[in-house]
């Protein structure tokens, strides 16, 4: 026979559980909105503040790099499902993967104290990390544009598969350069954007960390009860 404390206990474990999902939907949900709003003070340089890297380091910084491998991949998904990324385009999901994992890899109870400056410092190297990830995948798709520009850029008009077989693969390299930006530019680029997003990013990730982790700290001491 079942108790009724038992069912009061499962009841509770339930009821934080779909409290924290409910939170995480919600600071997800607010992190989309801060992305697409710009406020004041969440951009420097016309770059903002990426707000989806922000959530997976505060995620990461308690959690193993199984689970912050997850979230990274979820919100990657998420980011380029909203960006309406294909497969012949540079993807977030990587990015974020390797944010999680890194955050959650570090040896934080030898070399770093979780405080503000330290959530900070994280987020500053893990902007960089990700742009510089997302400067990669361009320069691969560039370089590739060049290579097999039949394979990136197939012809936009329907043709038979005989006709198909027999389209010249040659394309002139000066027309298939100016789809997108050259190398020297992307990562002269990846430069700006990439020091604009780790300052941005590392001065509001304290902000968007301690509601949270008061949060989770709060589940961790209910659950262990």
């Amino acid at each position: 026979m079942i108790s009724p404390l038992s069912n009061l206990n499962r009841f509770q474990q339930w009821s934080r559980a779909l409290l924290q999902a409910g939170v995480i939907a919600l600071s997800i949900f607010i992190c989309l909105c801060l992305s697409l709003a710009r406020l004041p003070g969440t951009e420097i340089a016309g770059v903002g503040a990426n707000w989806f890297l922000i959530w997976v380091v505060c995620w990461s910084l308690k959690r193993n790099p199984f689970d912050s491998t997850i979230a990274g991949l979820g919100i990657g998904l998420i980011v380029d499902g909203l960006t309406g990324e294909s497969l012949f385009l540079p993807t977030h999901i990587f990015g974020f993967i390797v944010v999680g994992f890194l955050t959650a890899s570090l040896q934080k109870e030898r070399y770093i104290q979780e405080d503000f400056i330290s959530v900070a410092l994280i987020a500053f190297a893990m902007a960089v990390v990700f742009e510089t990830l997302i400067a990669m995948q361009l320069s691969i798709q560039t370089e590739t544009q060049e290579w097999l520009p039949f394979l990136v850029n197939p012809p936009l008009e329907s043709a038979s598969p005989a006709e198909f077989l027999l389209l010249d693969p040659v394309v002139d390299p000066t027309v298939v350069n100016r789809v997108g930006f050259t190398l020297g530019e992307i990562w002269l680029q990846h430069q700006r954007i990439a020091l604009g997003s780790a300052i941005v990013s590392s001065l509001w990730a304290p902000i968007v960390y301690y509601p949270l982790n008061l949060f989770w700290t709060w589940i961790e001491k209910n659950d262990r009860i």
